[in-house]
Formats: C-alpha cells, sequence, structure tokens
C-alpha cells in the first residue's frame, strides 16, 4: 500500500514539474513574441483554452481589451 503512495506521489511530482516546464516555456515565447501577457495572465489562458475556449476568440477578446483600455486612458488624461 506504501508503495503504491509513493509511485502516486512521484507520478503527481512529475506532473506538477512538467507543468511548470512547460509554463516556463510558454513564458519565454511570450516574451519573445512580446505578447504583453505576463505569467499569470498566460496561464489564465491556457487553462481557458483547455476548457474549451476558442483560442482565437480569447485572442480577439484581448485585443479588444487592450483598445479599450488604451482609448481609455486617452480620454481620461
Amino acid at each position: 500500500m506504501q508503495e503504491s503512495s509513493r509511485n502516486q506521489q512521484q507520478q503527481q511530482q512529475r506532473q506538477q514539474q512538467e507543468a511548470r516546464q512547460a509554463m516556463d516555456i510558454l513564458t519565454e515565447m511570450s516574451s519573445i513574441l512580446n505578447t504583453g501577457l505576463d505569467r499569470e495572465t498566460l496561464s489564465i489562458c491556457v487553462s481557458l483554452c483547455e476548457s474549451g475556449v476558442n483560442p482565437e476568440a480569447l485572442a480577439a477578446v484581448i485585443k479588444e481589451l487592450r483598445r479599450e483600455s488604451a482609448s481609455t486612458r486617452v480620454t481620461d488624461k
């Protein structure tokens, strides 16, 4: 019984490490592509896509939010 529990723990640790490595790679790619997405925002986007959100629709929403934010900043000045 302990062996099975130990194997499950090791498997969970491997999965967590792989997830961190994947997130590191995505963060680096995001930086190289100058997306302006921080690690937390990128993580949220990945989670949304994994939950079935259309990536192209998500990108369109992000672009629109950026446009709205920029126009709000301009009118506030």
